[in-house]
This record gives C-alpha cells, structure tokens and sequence, in this order.
C-alpha cells in the first residue's frame, strides 16, 4: 500500500486531491490507474485516509475517500532528538533511522567539537535536503506524520528549547550508573515529552554538560563501550520506542 503525504486542505471531505511531485510519482513512475487504492496522511493527526483514484487531470490525482483507519501507529509521546552535527553525510542517515524508530522532530545541534561548520547558505540547502529525507522515511515507515527537522541551534539554545519538556536524557560517555539510566527510561509514562541529546563524534566539553545541568539535565550512561554518534541516538530512540510499545 503506497502512502502520500497532503495538506489538510487537500482533503475536502470525501474527496482528496493529490499535488506536486506525488501526482508525477503515482501517474508516471508507479503507473498507478483509476480505482487503484493508496493511503494519505495530511502529516497532522494520526489518521489514515484510505481512498481509491477516480481520475487524473493535467496535474492532479482526484481521489474519493473509501475509509478512515486510525490505528495509533505515532508513539505515545513525542520524542525530540537533539542531534550534533556529525562529519560527512551522517547526519542523512540518522534522520532516517530517527524517524524509522518516532522521533517527533530532530533539530541538528553545533557544538563546541563539531566538525561540520555550516554557512546560511548551506544550511538551507541541508535543511531542505534533511526535511526530505524525513518525508521519505516517514512514508517508508507508514508514519501519520512527517516529523520536522529544524534549522541548526546552538548548544545553549537547543538546552533552552528543551528545558521546558518532561523530560532531557543527556547521554554522556563520563556518565556511570546504568540502573539510574534504566529507572529514568522505566518511569516514563505516555503522554510525556522527552528530549535526547547526542554529540558529535568528539562528544560534549564540559561546559556543555555544566550548561545542561543548570537547566535541571543531568548525564545519563549508555553502557561501558562509547557509542559513535550515530548508534547512540539510535540505541536511546529504540529503549524508548520498546517501552512505549510494550
């Protein structure tokens, strides 16, 4: 079942218009024909609105709703992955995986030991290019929503967007005591806001840590072998994602 993503004003009661790139995908490279079925999420709520083509017009797929599924398939709390910029392309991978796994947003972090330094101009081209890959991965992963990747924020920024959400897991490779890590993970209840702060390969200084336990944030362990940056935001996403689901 192939899913797209609209606008809410895309979907006019029983009938759904679909636009853009999407309307060249169904028409020209799936080859989709009329009374075919897809799904479409308009990357808001949770709903699924199943619906069969009826017609196509010079730049539009005309489709009639058929039924609405909603089946719950967005975590039960929304996860902010606060990610420092990695070297290279990595960070396409981690935002594909990020929103595989239910992050709710992702926002690209500069720290103190970062590697990749982005100008404006680059950083609108890697935003479009990183809020791209979310859509995709949104669509490959069945998600009713196309989680959003932000414009890069400093460190200290990113800890005061942060601070007000239930919850901040800092992972940090000084960090000891699993069983606190475990009780903190364990103690989450659905409905809660949880923030995860990941650094770049060369970690956090120390000064970022002080900042993040001014705002009330403390380190937390992922266990007694470092992680690369990459696998540490997808092992605290996957804890999380298990005992959400569980």
């Amino acid at each position: 079942m192939y899913q797209f993503f609209v606008e809410p004003d895309q979907i006019q009661g029983n009938r759904i218009v679909i636009r853009g790139n999407d309307y060249n995908h169904i028409k020209n490279v799936l080859r989709m024909k009329i009374g075919e079925e897809l799904a479409v999420s308009n990357g808001i709520d949770s709903k699924e609105y199943r619906c069969g083509i009826e017609a196509f017009t010079e730049d539009e797929v005309i489709c009639s709703l058929r039924f609405i599924k909603e089946d719950g398939l967005e975590l039960p709390s929304k996860i902010y992955l606060f990610q420092g910029l990695p070297k290279s392309d990595k960070m396409e991978l981690i935002i594909q995986k990020a929103v595989e796994l239910g992050a709710f947003e992702i926002v690209p972090v500069a720290c103190k030991r970062c590697v990749m330094k982005l100008d404006a101009k680059k950083e609108k081209s890697k935003i479009a290019r990183w809020q791209a890959i979310s859509e995709a991965a949104a669509k490959q992963s069945k998600r009713r929503i196309i989680p959003q990747v932000h414009e890069v924020m400093s460190i200290r920024d990113a800890i005061a967007y942060a601070k007000d959400l239930d919850l901040c897991l800092f992972p940090y490779e000084l960090a000891e005591d699993m069983a606190h890590t475990r009780q903190l993970i364990e103690g989450i209840q659905p409905g809660q806001s949880i923030a995860v702060f990941i650094g770049p390969e060369g970690g956090f200084e120390e000064a970022e840590i002080e900042l993040a336990k001014e705002a009330g944030m403390y380190p937390i362990t992922l266990g007694k072998r470092i992680l690369r940056t990459e696998t540490a935001g997808f092992t605290v996403l996957s804890w999380l994602m298990y005992h959400l689901e569980a």
